[in-house]
């Protein structure tokens, strides 16, 4: 069956993944699922993410615009949905990437916000129609 089942992202500050990310991710009904001394999983609708602390820590910052992950999307729900995430977004660690461009950065017919965190993650919030 096709789909997704997890995806684990290695972090150097599980604290500011709890703050940052947690936020996001309950705010968009994700629940928190396995949490341990090293790591924490939030899951919806049996996917879930997994934030692990590295066991190969480097000074090497994390930049999406190298090889690997770029972002990760979520739906958002409706616009409104999304408008209050983006509000809220500064309050717990993100800021709001294309601002100027808000809510149609990605087309006229595209309606999303897009936030980047502490790390250097970036997270889409989308609605496909409103």
């Amino acid at each position: 069956m096709p789909g997704i089942h997890h995806v684990e992202i290695w972090t150097d500050d599980l604290a500011a993944v709890k703050r940052e990310w947690g936020w996001l991710l309950q705010r968009l009904g994700f629940r928190v699922a396995p949490e341990w001394d090293y790591g924490v999983s939030y899951e919806a609708n049996g996917a879930y993410l997994t934030f692990t602390t590295s066991p190969n820590l480097t000074s090497a910052e994390h930049d999406r615009r190298r090889a690997g992950l770029n972002h990760l999307a979520f739906h958002g729900g409706s616009a409104a949905d999304v408008d209050a995430i983006m509000r809220e977004a500064p309050d717990h660690g993100w800021k709001p990437l294309y601002h100027d461009r808000y809510p149609h950065a990605g087309g006229e017919n595209y309606y999303a916000g897009w936030l980047e965190n502490a790390a250097g993650f970036k997270a889409e919030v989308v609605v496909l129609s409103n």
